[in-house]
């Protein structure tokens, strides 16, 4: 009777697994600030796409390292570069998964910004050229969807216009739309080697304390050309999710953040909680409040669970 009753539904339809992938070949590394996590060479994240794939998560998010890094990011747009040669490999060996790639420059900087530091400020109008550059790549490469996590001004109109003129017009775009300048993302700062050397990313992503700035946000992307908006992190920005939800009729995607992801792992390891149960509890809130897609390390094990 309660099944009958249930008014919220988690479906292995509403997941996209995130993979971070670096240079080399047979590389499966684990990363030590994110259980259950790797650094994969593109061989061996078509392994782990295989496995996502058979579990019957729709799509996979790849994040890059580079070789090296410098002012510009430049590893960000390289055709050998470990994201290009992941979606080739992938789209060659499981054709069906969607590939999104995130477009962004922090892990290819020298500075660990997401954009060109210019007389110690971010050019906005510079970066969004460069952004624009690298979902070209990706495109190029097969990928299926663009996400732009930068949060630079005009940066999807920029990426929109690119792909358009040079025959992507197919190609989505999921725009970080709403993503806050948030403590929660720590974990994966150490995961993509993108600590900024200074400062911090607070000039560009949103003040956690404003809603109604989220929302103008999100507005300006979906009329920037954006396909799928995003509210980064989840679990504390629930209301944004619901406001976006209310006002906008587009598919709205929330990222389930590395810091939430390790909250719950270590206060399970520790006793606290029950892993799965608050696993679950935890995305069913994001459907319930709105989410239509959810990022989320926890990925395969929510589709194993949902599976049984």
């Amino acid at each position: 009777m309660r099944r009958l009753v249930r008014e919220t539904l988690l479906s292995v339809d509403d997941l996209v697994y995130p993979l971070f992938v670096c240079p080399g070949e047979g590389v499966k590394d684990p990363i030590t600030s994110m259980t259950g996590c790797f650094h994969l060479s593109p061989d061996m994240a078509v392994v782990e796409a295989k496995e996502v794939f058979s579990l019957g998560i729709p799509a996979i998010l790849l994040f890059g390292l580079p070789s090296h890094k410098d002012d510009r990011g430049s590893g960000a747009w390289a055709e050998d570069g470990a994201v290009q040669c992941a979606v080739r490999a992938i789209k060659k060996a499981s054709p069906e998964l969607t590939v999104m790639t995130d477009v962004c420059l922090c892990a290819y900087t020298d500075t660990g910004h997401c954009g060109v530091v210019r007389d110690g400020r971010i050019d906005n109008d510079a970066t969004c050229e460069l952004l624009a550059k690298t979902a070209l790549s990706h495109a190029q490469a097969g990928a299926d969807m663009v996400a732009p996590s930068d949060m630079m001004d005009g940066r999807v109109r920029a990426i929109r216009q690119c792909l358009d003129a040079n025959g992507f017009q197919q190609t989505a775009i999921m725009s970080y739309a709403a993503k806050f300048a948030s403590a929660f993302y720590g974990p994966f700062r150490e995961a993509a080697h993108s600590a900024p050397a200074f400062g911090d990313r607070r000039s560009y992503q949103m003040d956690p304390a404003n809603a109604r700035q989220a929302m103008r946000e999100i507005a300006l992307d979906i009329e920037e050309g954006a396909d799928i908006v995003m509210v980064k992190p989840a679990l504390a920005f629930m209301d944004i999710i619901r406001q976006a939800r209310d006002r906008f009729d587009c598919p709205i995607a929330a990222y389930n953040v590395s810091g939430e992801y390790m909250m719950l792992n270590t206060a399970a390891q520790a006793g606290l909680l029950d892993r799965q149960e608050a696993m679950m509890e935890t995305l069913c809130g994001f459907k319930r409040a709105g989410a239509d897609i959810i990022l989320t390390y926890f990925a395969k094990d929510v589709a194993k669970v949902l599976g049984r």
